[in-house]
């Protein structure tokens, strides 16, 4: 039987990376995004699969989806919950209160809204169960400087992710937590130019390609039901992480 396999944020980036990664390996894959044409542009560099504009902060849009997902190809085996965005990087003091909640409007309440819907798929479909894989960041353990938002919102991914492994049990729905550091993107691109260090300088750090990410991505959606990688942390080698940096 065929897997099925839907990727938010699958218009670019990483999202891109691991939709054509799973798709090469087997999955029908549906991404989703809010811009229709770079989803048909992944699409086509998959070979196949749907694309279907969707803004995740949008509780009827979510719902919209996954009714589409159940409608279009009968059920859902995995969610890469991989849709995200950020704002510049400042001091907490500087922050806008607006910009705080942009944040974690997209990447936590997004995150909740769509793994709320794949759950309920899951749980409900028969055969019982799935996966749900939350992306994460190296910001879930450690901040960088002025990253107030982005960092508290990582953080409390992992809340979910433990949430939903507990609240999956029952239903043979695992739910597991992919951190990455530095993959190359257009997020990316400016570190060869430097990055604030905790220090205070600036320094390029290096980046790895995101077809590492496809393809941790791409192991922890294949495991069988009975095991799960709850969480595992995939980052370019020399980044300033381990240590002192």
């Amino acid at each position: 039987m065929t897997r099925i396999a839907l990727v938010t944020g699958g218009g670019s980036g990483i999202g891109r990376a691991c939709a054509v990664k799973l798709a090469a390996n087997g999955y029908e894959v549906i991404i989703s995004g809010r811009r229709q044409v770079a989803l048909d542009e992944t699409v086509v560099t998959m070979g196949g699969g749907a694309g279907i504009a969707c803004d995740v902060t949008d509780a009827a849009q979510v719902d919209a989806l996954f009714a589409r997902v159940v409608r279009d190809f009968g059920r859902l085996d995995v969610l890469f919950n991989n849709a995200g965005g950020n704002v510049p990087a400042a001091p907490i003091g500087d922050i806008p209160p607006e910009d705080f909640l942009k944040v974690m409007n997209v990447n936590l309440y997004g995150a909740f809204l769509c793994a709320r819907g794949a759950f309920k798929v899951m749980r409900d479909q028969d055969p019982q169960g799935g996966r749900i894989i939350n992306n994460g960041s190296i910001s879930a353990h450690v901040p960088r400087p002025g990253s107030a938002p982005y960092t508290s919102s990582k953080h409390a991914i992992t809340g979910l992710t433990r949430s939903i492994s507990l609240d999956g049990r029952p239903f043979n729905i695992a739910c597991g937590q992919i951190d990455i550091g530095n993959a190359a993107s257009e997020m990316t691109l400016k570190m060869s130019d430097g990055v604030p260090q905790a220090d205070g300088t600036m320094k390029p750090e290096p980046v790895m390609g995101v077809h590492n990410v496809a393809s941790a991505v791409l192991h922890m959606a294949s495991l069988p039901i009975e095991a799960n990688v709850q969480f595992m942390t995939i980052m370019a080698t020399t980044m300033p992480f381990v240590g002192r940096g």
